[in-house]
């Protein structure tokens, strides 16, 4: 239960919708136990009137009024001259009928107002729970996106979306169904027992003998249940893995001819998740008739002792018949403590598991919520910096500066930490050692939204959502910032507004997963014109035209020196044509910087970049040798 403390604040939160639900709790459990007194009165007066009509069937009328005539006239305002020769079997049969009409109606009603406040108990207690959960789903939310890059780096995102999704279902039965039966249970355990405790204490000590049993049964079942389940809902979300995967890769899974080899591996999964579902099954089977067994047995006992006290003379029939509603009344309650139990355990389990997510600090923190603006002035100072789920050194002790409105390419191979400083200038990450300054100002000290408001960043894995162009495009931008020309002269100095155009629906074009129906270089051109859209003050360009030729590079950057002026821009790349313009270039190798100054130093050198500079220039007269 530690784990489920962290829920006390949102029930302390919700405690009227809590106190309301426990009050109509009572409510119903009072019109629930006093419904089975009108069945034992009803059989009582039927039993009574029989008796007496038996004894004295030859005496005058006025000798003797049989009960349910006697409550027939008096309830319902009838004159004895209505009725004829009552004495008679007809006008007793006639007492009855209407006595049993009046009682049936009122039992009506009161099992009415008890369902009208089990109602108002669900629309309590199970709304709180939804409550909970749309709140606790948030907060989680809203906790993930505080976290680094670095949690999303330890943590796979199918983890990470069970946690929001099943996990906060588990705890929500919890907070619903778990506390809305054990009220039940305690209440109508308290009234029911009390009631039946008055009648005759031995005949309840007998008829509760059974019940026990059926909790106890019923905690080990649910433990089976739960194992079992929870080895199905596994194998469940390997099916859904593996199904997503193939559907997702279905280019390279046709390419490479693997259908077959991929359908066969779905059939045995499919054949382990059969097994491991009949294999639950089995014990369900089992569930319900060991309940309705244990039910009968206590009815049994019910009518067995309830008879030989009767015929004793110590309770009567109708008592009998109140007992055998008690019990069944009883049983589902009882019968819910170990699927209570069960529930939560699962809640803490799932609870604990949210809680190691949301007790995770954030690695970066913003320390100022004053307003900053941003210039664009960037140094760094013997930076280095390491990956704390890796250990692998990205960058060590780096010096450069980019002063504002000036161009900085990087220029290295894979793995060279090209990447690293451009998340460090965006704050994903901070500097194991160095500093990092932004206009004289430590990065740690800048208001952290608007340092990356002022960032236009296009990554280098490009990801774009499942919406319209024209949304994508528009991601950065405020809703009334967001006009179509602004997007379309964005998509213009991209270089994509051409491609766009060919589309059916042009800009309100539905793009599907992660942008598929694009091609490569079209997603990367549509991520720079999101990144100018919104007209920042520094832009990252992270190896962004890898997936475009030559010729349609040098449009975009001829497009992207009007938007780039006057802006610090990154520029990072494989290519030389792409940086050679730049104010100044680094040459990174390993996380060390190599060699630094513009591309005519450089190639003047004649180090790395000359030589890199000499194999792209054969590269790209190759084609025309042949």
């Amino acid at each position: 239960m530690r784990a489920l403390a962290h829920l006390n604040k949102y029930l302390w939160r919700y405690k009227w919708q809590l106190i309301l639900g426990m009050l109509f709790i009572v409510a119903s459990n009072l019109f629930g136990i006093y419904a089975p007194r009108l069945i034992r009165e009803a059989f009582d007066l039927i039993t009574q009137t029989l008796e007496v009509y038996s004894k004295e069937i030859d005496a005058p009328y006025s000798l003797a009024l049989p009960p349910s005539v006697a409550i027939t006239q008096e309830i319902l305002g009838l004159d004895p001259s209505d009725f004829q020769d009552l004495s008679s079997k007809k006008g007793i049969a006639a007492a009855i009928t209407l006595l049993s009409v009046f009682l049936a109606g009122f039992y009506l009603f009161v099992s009415l107002l008890k369902g009208v406040f089990l109602f108002f108990t669900r629309q309590t207690i199970i709304v709180m729970s939804r409550l909970i959960e749309f709140d606790l789903k948030n907060e989680v939310y809203d906790h993930y996106q505080k976290l680094s890059l670095g949690f999303y780096r330890r943590n796979n995102t199918g983890d990470l979306m069970n946690r929001i999704s099943e996990d906060v279902s588990q705890v929500r039965m919890y907070l619903g169904p778990a506390i809305m039966y054990s009220i039940n249970l305690v209440v109508l355990a308290i009234l029911a027992i009390g009631a039946m405790l008055s009648v005759n204490v031995e005949l309840t000590l007998y008829v509760l003998m059974p019940l026990p049993l059926l909790s106890v049964s019923i905690y080990y079942v649910s433990r089976i249940m739960n194992e079992r389940s929870e080895k199905v809902q596994r194998q469940q979300s390997k099916l859904s893995t593996l199904t997503q995967e193939a559907f997702s890769g279905i280019r390279v899974l046709k390419a490479y001819n693997r259908q077959e080899f991929i359908q066969n591996n779905f059939a045995r999964e499919c054949n382990t998740y059969k097994s491991l579902s009949l294999r639950q099954v089995k014990v369900d089977a089992l569930f319900m008739p060991a309940i309705i067994l244990l039910i009968g047995l206590s009815t049994i006992i019910t009518i067995y002792v309830g008879g030989i006290k009767a015929i004793q003379g110590e309770i009567t029939i109708g008592n009998i018949a109140e007992f055998v509603i008690y019990v069944n009344m009883l049983t589902w309650p009882f019968a819910s403590v170990g699927w209570v139990t069960s529930l939560v355990q699962r809640a803490a389990a799932s609870q604990e598991r949210i809680n190691e997510f949301l007790h995770t600090a954030p690695e970066i923190v913003n320390k100022n919520s004053e307003p900053s603006k941003i210039a664009g002035n960037i140094i760094f100072e013997n930076v280095s910096f390491s990956y704390t789920d890796s250990g692998i050194e990205a960058l060590k002790n780096i010096n450069l500066s980019v002063p504002k409105g000036s161009t900085l390419a990087i220029i290295g191979r894979t793995g060279s930490g090209k990447s690293t400083i451009a998340n460090l200038i965006c704050r994903l990450y901070d500097a194991s050692s160095g500093h990092i300054t932004i206009d004289q100002q430590p990065i740690e000290e800048i208001n952290l939204n608007d340092l990356r408001c002022a960032i236009g960043y296009v990554p280098q894995d490009v990801f774009l959502f499942s919406d319209t162009i024209a949304n994508n495009i528009a991601f950065g931008l405020d809703s009334e910032v967001a006009t179509s020309k602004l997007i379309r002269d964005a998509s213009q100095k991209a270089y994509v507004e051409h491609n766009i155009e060919d589309f059916p629906d042009k800009f309100e074009t539905l793009l599907g997963e992660r942008g598929i129906n694009l091609s490569g270089g079209q997603k990367q051109r549509v991520s720079i014109a999101r990144a100018i859209a919104r007209k920042p003050q520094i832009l990252i360009f992270d190896d962004c035209l890898s997936a475009v030729d030559t010729e349609t590079e040098e449009k975009i950057l001829n497009n992207l020196q009007m938007v780039m002026n006057g802006k610090t821009t990154i520029l990072i790349s494989h290519r030389i044509s792409t940086v050679k313009t730049a104010d100044q270039i680094i040459v990174l190798d390993s996380g060390i910087i190599l060699e630094q100054g513009t591309h005519h130093q450089l190639v003047a050198k004649k180090g790395e970049y000359y030589a890199l500079y000499q194999k792209q220039l054969l590269e790209e007269k190759e084609p025309i040798d042949h």
